[in-house]
């Protein structure tokens, strides 16, 4: 159900870039708030991390981690003008959606194989979460004014964003796990992020292989 609105999300509006070009650097934290609450596959990831936490500071811990690190690919890659093909850069994210399924499923643990640190893997992820916002605000046509504050009042916009849909999901699972149906309602949700997972990334595939032909 979410599939077409994760694709839609990626996509560059005429209205976006109507409001970049009559607006100023507000509305590049407009923007990016806007990318972020409709990047679907972002929001996945996140719900993915916070459905292993359980308390309120190690949230708050592997969300500024993620932050850190999709805040510097954002920003340096696009201020460096450093690109690559979106659909593959948004396969990659597919796959970190997979893995966050997986590993809260104990995907690991049944392969008799010990998880990487999840610490270390959401910065990762973060880093490759942050180049695909790059690619998106690379799509627009900035200018050469105030470059660097119009990337750095994107990320704001994206921090902004992300803050706003947290919200409701720490809400909905911190409430959800005092409830007896936590157990299959954690299930049924992580087997989703792995589903969703592998339709994204089959369509990024299937996207990058159209284009090159």
């Amino acid at each position: 159900m979410l599939l077409p609105l994760t694709l839609y999300a990626h996509g560059v509006s005429e209205s976006d870039q109507d409001i970049l070009n009559n607006g100023g650097l507000l509305s590049y934290i407009y923007v990016g708030a806007k990318h972020m609450l409709t990047g679907y596959d972002h929001l996945l990831f996140l719900a993915g991390v916070v459905f292993y936490l359980s308390t309120f500071k190690d949230i708050v811990k592997f969300v500024t981690v993620f932050t850190i690190g999709h805040s510097v690919t954002l920003i340096g890659a696009t201020y460096l003008g450093i690109t690559a093909n979106e659909h593959l850069v948004d396969a990659v994210i597919a796959l970190s959606v997979l893995y966050k399924g997986f590993e809260n499923l104990n995907g690991f643990k049944k392969l008799g194989i010990v998880s990487p640190n999840l610490l270390f893997m959401v910065l990762l992820f973060g880093l490759i979460h942050g180049f695909g916002l790059a690619t998106r605000l690379q799509s627009f046509d900035m200018g050469d004014d105030l470059f660097l504050a119009k990337i750095i009042s994107f990320n704001v916009g994206v921090e902004l964003g992300q803050i706003l849909a947290l919200i409701p999901i720490v809400l909905l699972i911190t409430q959800w796990r005092k409830r007896k149906s936590f157990q299959a309602f954690y299930k049924a949700a992580n087997t989703y992020l792995v589903i969703a997972g592998i339709a994204l990334f089959a369509y990024q595939l299937h996207e990058y292989i159209r284009g090159a032909h």
